[in-house]
């Protein structure tokens, strides 16, 4: 995060300058908005150099970067959502074993996760992957009864075995 510059760290000649209460009170030059934040025992902070003239808020100064870094803070924990889940299926997975798979992916979608379905084929069960492609349908329609689901990448036949992509709608 880089630091705003404060008091004499401002080298604009002119500044929009802007109240401790969030209130505009207009262009000055930098001598006279100095004055006005020491007068008022608090510090002259620029917000943004972009604008022209560029803004600047009385306040104080460790306050604000408080604000900063708890803002930057939340920003970084709102955006963990979205990871990819791996849920492998065997060739002959049992019925009851399939419903807790289910149950996990369910958690899963609930949480914003993407989800990858990956079924293994080992030996001659590459041979029967037709068996292996209904058990991946199974799965998706079970699945679909209990949320609603999309599917981003369709089923797809990889050396190892298939796999399939699942999202919330």
């Amino acid at each position: 995060m880089n630091k705003p510059q404060y008091n004499n760290q401002i080298r604009a000649e002119e500044i929009r300058l802007v109240g401790e209460d969030g209130q505009q009170l207009g262009i000055f030059n930098l001598p006279e908005a100095l004055a006005m934040s020491k007068e008022k025992g608090l510090d002259l902070i620029m917000v943004t150099d972009k604008a022209v003239p560029p803004i600047c808020k009385i306040g104080d100064y460790g306050k604000y970067l408080y604000s900063l870094k708890k803002k930057e803070r939340k920003n970084i924990a709102g955006s963990k959502h979205g990871e990819t889940k791996n849920i492998r299926l065997s060739f002959n997975i049992s019925d009851n074993d399939m419903l807790t798979r289910i149950l996990a992916t369910e958690k899963f979608l609930n949480k914003g996760d993407k989800i990858n379905v990956e079924l293994r084929l080992k030996g001659r069960e590459k041979q029967l992957s037709n068996i292996g492609l209904e058990k991946i349908k199974k799965f998706i329609q079970l699945l679909g009864e209990k949320v609603e689901i999309k599917i981003e990448k369709e089923i797809k036949k990889e050396p190892k075995g298939l796999s399939v992509t699942i999202l919330k709608k």
